[in-house]
């Protein structure tokens, strides 16, 4: 929508990793010259890196791209809660190989096989492993025994790791881990940008999808943003989009503090939205209501006595209305749940039908 409104060829902060719109900031240049050094070494692990939304992808991505393909042969595989034998597998698929087979040795001898033609032919193989801090001990230990292929003296793969902050705190304390720990020859941890770097980063990916200083973005603009994102990229996409779509909204050419403040505002208010079903469920873990003490509630006034409710009375509206209350909360849990077995009984048939389009779509291979 802003992009028609501001005349851009595409979107300029689009949150999916894109080594087009790499930023050259002090901390993703270090981290490049940590792996290009790694490259050059030929052998062992580099690790990077990085909490969430630092770039770390987009790093690895923009690497990818700048590889003489008659030089590397390199593959990437994003890691979810593998075994030892499915990282095999990712691994050998990853490579354009057939992952199947009888045993975790015709895998590796697959494999092998695989690297040393690549090797004869002069390119070396890189293997990039992206989250590698959802990968168990036993899945890093199978990786350093793949580090083990070698041709005379030199290594016939060569393994980039990178995850979030945790997953280094992880290879440099447990004890089973040590072998691994003498292959790594560098590390870095992605820092957010830094402050100064804000409007560089800004104008460096408006520009390329055509951005002709409209909008403009103020100083106090870009200092309000770098406040609010603390300089990591995926908070700066995300804020700088919705401000894009603010301006072209509310038709906006110069974009100042008070436009990003109230952008900001608007983001806020969205995660301070409950949805009935949402308060439903939360309502039994709200704090009881001291209704003596309670400001908003009215408090009954008694003149010697006669004019009030007696104690008995009180009891009893307070358990009317809390039979009235539980009433009404069982049967919103009631309809939550009716929604939910809806929901699941949904899914089965999904389920069930795409099973059966799967048994058809082999008995017509077959």
């Amino acid at each position: 929508m802003y992009e028609s409104f501001y005349n851009l060829q595409g979107r300029p902060f689009q949150l999916t990793p894109d080594p087009r719109f790499y930023f050259s900031s002090r901390t993703h240049k270090k981290a490049m010259a940590y792996l290009t050094y790694g490259l050059n070494q030929g052998e062992g692990f580099i690790i990077v890196t990085g909490d969430i939304g630092t770039g770390k992808t987009t790093l690895v991505r923009h690497l990818f791209e700048t590889l003489d393909r008659n030089e590397f042969i390199a593959a990437m595989i994003v890691s979810t809660q593998l075994s030892a034998e499915d990282l095999l597998r990712s691994v050998v698929a990853a490579f354009g190989l057939d992952a199947q087979a009888e045993d975790k040795g015709q895998l590796l001898a697959r494999l092998e096989k695989y690297l040393r033609e690549q090797f004869q032919m002069g390119r070396r193989a890189l293997l990039v492993v992206d989250e590698a801090q959802n990968l168990s001990n036993a899945a890093l230990e199978e990786m350093r025994m793949l580090s083990n292929f070698q041709e005379g003296d030199k290594a016939l793969l060569q393994s980039f790791l990178v995850g979030q902050p945790e997953f280094r705190e992880r290879i440099f304390a447990a004890p089973e881990l040590e072998q691994l720990r003498q292959r790594v020859i560098a590390t870095h941890h992605l820092e957010p940008m830094e402050e100064e770097e804000l409007a560089g980063y800004i104008e460096h990916r408006l520009r390329l999808v055509g951005w002709d200083n409209d909008p403009c973005f103020t100083a106090d603009a870009v200092e309000a943003i770098y406040q609010h994102s603390a300089g990591v990229p995926r908070r700066l996409n995300t804020l700088c989009s919705r401000i894009l779509l603010y301006g072209a909204l509310e038709e906006i050419h110069t974009v100042d503090a008070e436009t990003v403040d109230a952008v900001i505002a608007d983001m806020a208010s969205d995660t301070r939205q409950v949805t009935p079903t949402s308060s439903a469920i939360q309502r039994p873990m709200a704090a009881p209501v001291n209704l003596q003490n309670d400001p908003s509630l009215p408090l009954e006034k008694s003149s010697g006595g006669s004019s009030g409710k007696s104690s008995s009375a009180k009891s009893k509206d307070k358990d009317s209305g809390n039979d009235k209350e539980k009433d009404e909360m069982q049967n919103r849990i009631n309809q939550l749940e009716n929604m939910m077995k809806s929901q699941d009984e949904t899914l089965k048939q999904l389920t069930n039908l795409m099973a059966q389009l799967a048994g058809g779509g082999a008995k017509d291979d077959k």
